[in-house]
């Protein structure tokens, strides 16, 4: 009699660890797809606003060239101005990108993973 209440016991404890081991499983995919989602939307989001934000800054670009070429003289003058001046913001993103750029989104990234 015993020996049937152990076996129940040890089969009761095996049917129990699947049963964790399942569940584990189970909650391990729910909080991957969550993060993944999480990260894609938020990526997705930042793009459309960076899309947004490009579509303003170069027309706005395209309005000072003009401006400061009708104040030189020459309409590509101005042209020549605002290509210079992004030319220097270039060679600045350039030399300070782990800095400015890379570290942030590196980080950004690893946080909306580990969150």
């Amino acid at each position: 009699m015993k020996e049937d209440s152990i076996l129940e016991n040890i089969e009761s404890l095996i049917d129990d660890t699947g049963k964790y081991i399942e569940a584990k499983t189970e909650l391990w995919k729910l909080k991957t797809v969550d993060k993944l989602s999480d990260s894609v939307s938020s990526i997705a989001s930042q793009v459309i606003f960076l899309f947004i934000i490009s579509i303003v800054i170069m027309s706005l670009n395209v309005g000072l060239a003009i401006m400061i070429g009708s104040w030189l003289g020459q309409i590509y003058f101005g042209f020549f101005v605002i290509a210079g001046f992004y030319t220097l913001i270039g060679l600045i993103l350039y030399v300070f990108r782990n800095k400015i750029i890379k570290t942030p989104l590196y980080n950004n990234i690893i946080n909306k993973i580990l969150k």
